[in-house]
């Protein structure tokens, strides 16, 4: 059973592809990370998370080794939340100023 939902989580991810860049391209691409190991793990759980946006860790995961791991990104000493969020708000910064009127309904 787990095999399975972790094949289907993979073509969830697979489907957010556009072209060769993904939304995760595009979301990480301002992110700096000290170590470029870091941001391809970074980009990797990202994908997978993005895949079952809302759900907890585990159930993303589907078995201990991935959940272990993601927990243990988010708990390195060498990632802040800075290094995290810095390609988020630049990503979102451009979708903002290349979008014409209200971003917001009033």
């Amino acid at each position: 059973m787990g095999l399975v939902l972790k094949d289907l989580a993979e073509a969830r991810a697979q489907r957010l592809t556009t072209g060769i860049e993904t939304w995760v391209d595009r979301e990480v691409a301002g992110c700096e990370f000290n170590d470029e190991r870091l941001g391809r793990r970074f980009c990797k759980l990202l994908g997978q998370v993005g895949s079952d946006m809302g759900q907890s860790i585990p159930l993303v995961y589907q078995d201990w080794a991935n959940t272990k791991a993601a927990y243990g990104f988010f708990s390195n000493e060498r990632v802040n939340e800075a290094d995290i969020l810095g390609g988020h708000f630049e990503a979102t910064h451009e979708r903002a100023t290349t979008t014409e009127g209200p971003i917001l309904p009033p």
